[in-house]
């Protein structure tokens, strides 16, 4: 626990370092790092539990897709037709480098990963990055940002708190055994309370509709959805047979499992914030 919490203090203070000299073009480099680092994780489980996908290849369209929507500002480069040449690229690099039975599984999973890591992280780009004719200010968006990132995050350590205090009824079993319907209910009500107290911190900057109560109720669904999220990535480590996606940070694990509940959060945060904001 204690090289959780010295983990997370260190990762934190790392993030807000990065968004105090570098803005929102180091939000988006940060999102951008952790989607291929992610990326990069969840084809080794796949990898591990036999599905052979391309890693180096899917790992760079991966970036790209990730970071598609800053492109698209800064430079016109639309970003549509990313997804899919990958999929042309990849169906004909499966034909001449995987085995017969191994064709499917290879093309399957590494189309996999761009769509439910790479796209889905992207919602943090688009949440992150100005555009032509921005209601937005710049640093109302990285309070946004943030926003999603600490209901999300926030709800893992409720989530675990509560649990470990009170919990007493398994939510999923055979999938990760010491998550409780208690520590799930602890999470989202914590996430609740971070989603009010950051719109509160950052009233000066957010649109007035961006109200704490307003925050609250939009972090509900955001952080409920993260422990959705987090219990696919158990899922996938199941089938790989691995406690963790990897050791990078002590304490936590691989990048997959800090970034695990950030992957639903971020599609379902992005929306909700079109009416917070």
């Amino acid at each position: 626990m204690a090289k959780r919490i010295v983990s997370t203090i260190t990762l934190w203070l790392l993030l807000f370092a990065v968004l105090w000299f570098f803005g929102n073009n180091g939000a988006v480099a940060v999102v951008v790092a952790i989607s291929v680092l992610t990326l990069r994780e969840f084809y080794r489980l796949l990898a591990a539990a036999g599905y052979a996908p391309f890693e180096g290849l899917g790992m760079v369209f991966g970036g790209l897709i990730t970071a598609a929507p800053w492109t698209e500002a800064r430079f016109g480069i639309p970003a549509y037709p990313l997804l899919a040449l990958a999929t042309v690229v990849f169906s004909i690099r499966m034909v001449g480098e995987r085995p017969p039975e191994k064709r499917v599984e290879s093309l399957a999973s590494t189309v996999l990963g761009l769509v439910y890591v790479a796209l889905l992280l992207q919602y943090l780009v688009r949440i992150v990055t100005p555009v032509a004719g921005d209601s937005l200010l710049p640093q109302a968006r990285i309070i946004l940002c943030l926003w999603l990132v600490a209901v999300a995050k926030f709800c893992d350590v409720g989530a675990l708190l509560t649990g470990l205090a009170i919990g007493r009824h398994p939510m999923a079993p055979q999938t990760s055994p010491k998550k409780t319907w208690e520590g799930a209910v602890g999470g989202v009500v914590i996430s609740m309370g971070v989603g009010a107290l950051v719109a509160w911190f950052g009233r000066s900057w957010l649109p007035a509709g961006a109200t704490p109560l307003r925050a609250a109720l939009a972090a509900a669904p955001v952080a409920a959805v993260g422990i959705v999220s987090d219990l696919v990535e158990s899922v996938i480590k199941r089938r790989a047979a691995l406690k963790d996606s990897g050791a990078g940070i002590p304490g936590i694990g691989g990048i997959f499992d800090l970034s695990d509940s950030l992957i639903l959060a971020a599609p379902v945060g992005y929306f909700l914030l079109q009416h917070l904001a």
